[in-house]
Parts: structure tokens; C-alpha cells; sequence
């Protein structure tokens, strides 16, 4: 293995290991032009007391890192925080597909194959959202969603490390999207392209989610307001895969029912 393949690995690595750290951070984009849906949820949450103590780790290194920088992005001009966030998620494009094709979206699929192909041509390597001038509007697949599809479980909470909250099933997703390398790992050039929008990602995903983050550290108690937000938020993705129509159930509106 050469030097600089060796670099660009640990230097992957490292930006996984950062990826979301997101305590209260949110990692997926509603339409902006959907209504808020009620689709029920459960919270199944056994292992509170240990959650919490991870949760609270979280959090600092949210406070004292993320969070920081991710204020410091939104002071950059806005066609710049427009071009990392167009490639970053051009770059994930991919990873959507093949989930789309996991969860029987035919349609689904083949508009996140032409946007990145679209995109990556057109779009300067998707620094331009080319497809969706074209009225190919985005969407968003994961693993976690996928698994819900197909009626997985959603199993209890588990607060990782770094990773911030999810139930058992998404944490999985998570894990498995984390691994899972579309590209392959045979160029340098790719593996640095990764790198770099897999950290833009972190940091734009993050500074979106300031607002709301911001109104949750508000409530009485912010593990609970962020956990119950999350369960809500994944319990609407998966809906929306269900559905099969990007944006059928916006996926970052709170308003849906518990179940007890």
C-alpha cells in the first residue's frame, strides 16, 4: 500500500470517526415546501441512565466543537455554503440509490442515478444542483430507512458515541452506511474527494440544524426533546419510503403521535 494511499485512509477515518457527532444534530433535509404529516411513533428507551451518560458526552463535544464551527460556516457567503452543500450531497447520491433500489423505488432510483450524472457532469463535480433546475428534486434513502421498509423492528435507543441518538435499527444503518464505500477504495483521488464532503456534510447538516437545536436546549429536559424529536423524524422516513414519493411525509416536522 503507498504512503499516500495509507494517508488518505487514516485521513477517512478520522473524518468518520467525527461524522454527525451530532448530540443534536439532524441528518436529513425536509421539503421545504411539505406539510408537517402525523405519522405515530414509539420510544422504547431500557437503557435511559447509560444513554444519558453518552448523550451528555454528546453534547460536549458538541458544545465545544461542532457547534462552534458549524456557527463559524454560516458567516461564509451563501453561494459558498450552497456549493459544499450541493457536493456533499451529490457525493452521497450513490448511497441513496442503492437504498432506493433495496426498498423497491424503481423511480426513486433512477432520479437519484440521473442527478448524479447529471450533476457531476454538468455540475462541476455537483458543486451546481444542475438536476434540480431541471425539476429532478432531491431525496434522501438510508440504510436505517430501508430496514424500516422492509419492516425491521425499530428496536430501543441506543445514544453512540459520536453518533448521537438513534433506535437499534438505525443505529445499524448508520454503521453499515458508515462501511459501505460505493466508489471503492482503489483511487487516492476519490478517497480525498470523500473525505472532503463527507466533513462539508458534517458541518453543513450541523449548521442547518442550528435553529432547531437551538429551540430544543430550551425544553426542561434535552435528551428527552431531541430523543422523542428523533423517533418522530426516522418514524417519517420511513413512512415516506413506504410511500415511495420523496416528501410525501416531510421528515424534520415534529407533531406526530407517541404510542405508548
Amino acid at each position: 500500500m503507498s504512503r499516500s494511499s495509507s494517508a488518505s485512509r487514516s485521513a477517512r477515518s478520522a473524518v468518520l470517526a467525527l461524522s454527525l457527532l451530532a448530540a443534536g444534530g439532524c441528518s436529513q433535509r425536509a421539503p421545504a415546501t411539505a406539510a408537517c404529516g402525523n405519522v405515530a411513533y414509539q420510544v422504547s428507551d431500557p437503557a435511559e441512565p447509560a444513554n444519558r451518560a453518552v448523550f451528555a458526552f454528546n453534547r460536549t463535544v458538541d458544545d465545544y466543537l461542532l457547534a462552534p464551527v458549524a456557527r463559524g460556516y454560516t458567516a461564509l457567503p451563501g453561494f459558498a455554503r450552497q456549493g459544499m452543500h450541493n457536493f456533499a450531497s451529490n457525493f452521497g447520491e450513490p448511497k441513496v440509490f442503492v437504498n432506493d433500489l433495496l426498498q423497491g423505488n424503481g423511480e426513486r432510483a433512477m432520479t437519484s442515478l440521473t442527478r448524479f450524472i447529471f450533476n457531476t457532469t454538468l455540475g462541476v463535480a455537483g458543486l451546481v444542483d444542475v438536476s434540480g433546475k431541471m425539476g429532478l428534486s432531491q431525496h434522501r434513502s438510508d440504510f436505517g430507512q430501508t430496514f424500516g421498509v422492509w419492516n425491521i423492528a425499530a428496536g430501543p435507543i441506543v445514544e453512540l458515541p459520536l453518533l448521537g441518538t438513534h433506535n437499534l435499527r438505525d443505529a445499524s444503518g448508520t454503521v453499515l452506511g458508515l462501511a459501505l464505500d460505493p466508489f471503492g477504495s482503489n483511487s487516492d483521488t476519490i478517497e480525498t474527494l470523500g473525505n472532503v464532503a463527507t466533513a462539508g456534510d458534517i458541518v453543513d447538516t450541523r449548521a442547518e440544524a442550528l435553529p432547531l437545536t437551538d429551540l430544543l436546549r430550551t425544553w426542561p429536559d434535552y435528551y428527552l426533546a431531541l430523543r422523542d424529536y428523533t423517533a418522530q423524524r426516522r418514524s417519517n422516513r420511513v413512512a415516506e419510503g413506504k410511500a415511495g414519493v420523496p416528501g410525501a411525509w416531510p421528515v424534520d416536522c415534529a407533531g406526530g403521535a407517541r404510542e405508548e
